[in-house]
């Protein structure tokens, strides 16, 4: 079965390092970026199973790019961020963030809150709006225009 693809969005190198290990470390595959321009031109060509996002990027920030995300897909977003105000928290929760972590952070409880949302994501279309369709030896994922066959993703 292919794995599953988290797409980090930080500009902080020491952060995306310490990411990318923990998430690789739990059969993950990630891709990152440096800012929220690079990931939104990105976002379609890769289509990650869930995107980490900070909200002080250089460019468009953090808040910008959910809503720039959002207005295109439905993939489940996780902030990552040092900006801990409520204020911040709520702004990032009602702009469509599926969960917010403030730094300095758990990397063990980053990946358990990614387990997390990436299992309610797959609950169907009544909960997380999307629609997947498996049968054997072939799954269909009609929001990501996504298939796989035999666990292998046919590139449509």
């Amino acid at each position: 079965m292919r794995k599953r693809l988290i797409f980090v969005v930080d500009d902080e190198p020491a952060i995306v390092r310490l990411v990318r290990t923990e998430l690789q470390s739990e059969g993950y595959a990630v891709i990152t970026a440096a800012r929220g321009e690079d990931a939104l031109a990105r976002l379609d060509d890769e289509r990650p199973d869930l995107v980490v996002l900070d909200l002080m990027l250089p460019g468009i920030d953090g808040f910008e790019t959910l809503r720039r995300i959002r207005a295109e897909s439905q993939v489940p977003v996780i902030m990552l961020t040092a900006r801990a105000g409520d204020a911040d928290k709520l702004r990032g929760l009602q702009g469509g963030a599926d969960d917010y972590l403030t730094k300095p952070f758990n990397p063990e409880e980053l990946s358990a809150r990614i387990a997390a949302v990436l299992r309610r994501a797959e609950g169907g279309a009544p909960g997380g709006g999307r629609s997947l369709l498996r049968y054997p030896g072939l799954e269909i994922d009609l929001e990501r225009r996504r298939v796989l066959v035999d666990g292998k993703e046919v590139r449509l």
